[in-house]
């Protein structure tokens, strides 16, 4: 039997994958984070599914009951938020699937720092001015960062920066990156991306902490930091080469 570690997207029920949904309804033993997960997402799951919540479970209970489902023959969907690719403990869970001689696979999700930027209507790399997007997050009471990704390095890249992770931390945030990006560079806040509780709070490194604690977001945030933000109002911006009618056409038409 295989353990499938399935992307069930930013939160919005109709933002599963064809194959994520027709693994939920087929699966009989589905494991979901209850913190990320409602309802209709679950909807998705066969009646009779053996749902296990496992927000109050660490690593090996988890696997415990991953390698029970294949023990009883039955396969298995471990329900990861947004993408499995990104902070999800895949590795360790697979690591200890290999040593019980479990068989598993990944079915990709939407991630979140997308979701976040449909909400925003934003493209997040814009023709000379940012082509590189950099995914982090930062440390509090959490696994140490690597010395050679600290904020202030990964800053200095100037590229559009996507925080996972660090809403709490806004207002000491903000203020390491005016450093490097300026007092003035566009922030966004996503909370709920995708949800029907979404919120989308828009600003500037200076006064974006602002906005987030009179909010109230403790969690389930993405940050968005660049001169990507609002570059629909600048009427100067290039044109990507690959659309531009000045583009010689060697071998197209």
């Amino acid at each position: 039997m295989t353990v499938h570690f399935v992307g069930s997207g930013p939160g919005a029920a109709d933002l599963l994958t064809l194959r994520a949904v027709n693994l939920l309804r087929e699966v009989p033993v589905v494991l979901y984070a209850g913190t990320y997960l409602d309802a209709e997402t679950l909807s998705h799951c066969r009646d009779d599914a053996e749902l296990i919540d496992t927000q109050h479970l660490d690593l090996d209970e988890i696997t415990a009951h991953l390698v029970d489902a294949h023990r009883r023959g039955l396969d298995a969907v471990r329900l990861c938020s947004g993408d499995p690719s990104l902070y999800s403990a895949l590795t360790e869970q697979t690591r200890r699937l290999d040593a019980a001689g479990v068989p598993w696979n990944v079915t990709p999700g939407v991630p979140a720092y997308a979701a976040a930027a449909a909400a925003l209507g934003t493209e997040l790399t814009v023709p000379e001015l940012v082509q590189t997007v950099v995914l982090t997050r930062t440390q509090a009471r959490s696994t140490a960062m690597p010395d050679t990704e600290a904020l202030a390095r990964v800053a200095g890249l100037r590229a559009s920066l996507v925080l996972h992770l660090a809403i709490t931390r806004i207002r000491v945030l903000a203020e390491e990156l005016t450093v490097e990006y300026g007092a003035d560079c566009p922030v966004a806040v996503v909370a709920f991306a995708s949800r029907p509780n979404q919120i989308v709070l828009r600003g500037t490194l200076a006064d974006i902490a602002d906005s987030v604690e009179a909010a109230g977001l403790k969690h389930t945030a993405v940050i968005v930091v660049g001169r990507a933000l609002g570059v629909r109002e600048q009427p100067d911006v290039a044109c990507s080469h690959l659309y531009d009618p000045a583009r010689e056409r060697h071998g197209l038409g």
